[in-house]
């Protein structure tokens, strides 16, 4: 979860011809498959795409990742560049310790929306209660459990051979021999 303050601000309201303040606003934010959700519902577009975002769908996104109760929607308007940088940072975190040696060159050209997640989760039996861990924690744990399910790929002989190399070469040096 993320907290994040959206300051006090005194802005012009043009229709009223008044000045209007807003109170300093404390929002809990959660990137999660739930938010993920709630956001392709309304633009019905995946968020998990190298497609840039406009700045009205990432204060929507923002939106949907907010958890805290009655926050009055003129707010989200009044979010700072830091504010949203920091959002950003946070969707990009790793939040896992969990590190996976890709064995794949080219990357899979599947879109990737929440209801395919929903059916990873299904398919591998993970339990609804993580659609609301962090989104990446969550790919990881999906990762983690296909390859565990998977039998390990067995070596080409090309592989093989320079792996035994590379044992070899190893031992030589840990020995101090020559063959």
């Amino acid at each position: 979860m993320l907290k994040v303050t959206i300051p006090s601000i005194e802005q012009y309201d043009e229709e009223k011809n008044e000045f209007i303040t807003s109170k300093e606003t404390v929002l809990q934010l959660e990137h999660s498959l739930v938010s993920l959700s709630k956001w392709e519902s309304r633009w019905c577009k995946p968020f998990l795409s190298k497609e840039e975002k406009t700045h009205e769908e990432t204060i929507d996104y923002i939106v949907c990742m907010t958890i805290t109760q009655n926050v009055d929607p003129s707010i989200y308007t009044l979010i700072p560049d830091n504010v949203i940088k920091r959002v950003n940072d946070y969707i990009q975190a790793q939040m896992t310790a969990t590190v996976i040696a890709s064995q794949r060159r080219g990357g899979s050209r599947e879109i990737i929306t929440a209801e395919i997640i929903y059916y990873w989760m299904v398919a591998l039996n993970i339990p609804f209660e993580c659609q609301k861990w962090h989104l990446n924690r969550l790919l990881m744990l999906i990762n983690v459990c296909n390859i565990k399910a998977n039998p390990p790929k067995k070596m080409s002989k090309k592989e093989l051979m320079a792996r035994n190399t590379a044992v070899n070469a190893a031992r030589r040096r840990t020995l101090n021999t020559k063959g």
